[in-house]
């Protein structure tokens, strides 16, 4: 009977000690709650003992978060509508606060940036949200992080992912983006040739002012005309050397 009586003794402390000790991570923390009543600071790192049916143990991770948020639809400010889904990253802060003020912190931060993505992105049009995505990110994070801090949490950043456009505006965004590349391809075109009718006017001024850069451009007419590779070949003559031909011996052409 002793040794019964000392079996069932160990075998109690033995499931005493077992259900008393709690081991935390390095990035956990532990609140607890004897009795109902919130104790004062978070267990942690490390070992520590409750009280069994006493005391109860919620566990709190302090590791970053990352928080994909569901596609939203979104109408913009100039009516287009577009489905956008984001990445929200969060830390806990206030390991107690996490516990205490929200029922759960997970569901309570996707639902509000949810609701913020859907409320920021309909006060822009699409082009701001297409190109000034920066701006609109920060706009994000700001929103959500004050709405989440009584809770404990931090938002350290949110980046809106993909944004799908209908078929139809992508569409006509391509056309947009090609008329805009024929428009600027034809303002090219015509600076160019202005500015070479620039240099042209400029040469016939100088060879005005000056008649042999006129021969000096013929030689150099003859050198390319000799480089080229055609078995046919236009020789010009300048009206002032034929004349010395064309002149009749007793007077005047």
């Amino acid at each position: 009977m002793p040794v019964i009586t000392l079996i069932v003794t160990l075998a109690l402390l033995g499931s005493l000690l077992y259900f008393s000790l709690r081991i935390v991570r390095e990035y956990e923390r532990a609140i607890v709650f004897r009795l109902g009543r919130l104790r004062s600071t978070p267990k942690g790192p490390g070992l520590f003992v409750l009280l069994p049916l006493i005391d109860r143990m919620v566990k709190v991770d302090l590791r970053t978060i990352t928080l994909q948020v569901p596609p939203q639809e979104v109408i913009t400010r100039d009516n287009v509508p577009v489905r956008v889904n984001a990445v929200a990253y969060f830390r806990i802060v206030d390991p107690k606060a996490a516990v205490v003020q929200v029922e759960n912190y997970m569901v309570a931060t996707s639902q509000i940036a949810q609701t913020t993505l859907r409320s920021v992105l309909g006060q822009h049009s699409l082009d701001e949200l297409l190109a000034g995505r920066e701006k609109i990110n920060a706009l994000l994070q700001g929103i959500i992080d004050v709405q989440t801090a009584p809770w404990g949490i931090k938002v350290s950043v949110v980046e809106v992912k993909d944004v799908e456009i209908p078929q139809s505006m992508q569409r006509a965004m391509a056309r947009e983006a090609e008329a805009e590349r024929e428009r600027r391809a034809k303002v090219i075109n015509a600076e160019g040739e202005f500015q070479a009718s620039e240099k042209l006017k400029d040469a016939a001024l100088v060879i005005e002012d000056h008649p042999t850069a006129l021969q000096l451009r013929y030689l150099q007419t003859l050198l390319e005309l000799g480089s080229s590779q055609s078995t046919t070949i236009v020789f010009p003559a300048p009206i002032d050397v034929l004349q010395s031909f064309l002149k009749p011996r007793g007077g005047t052409l």
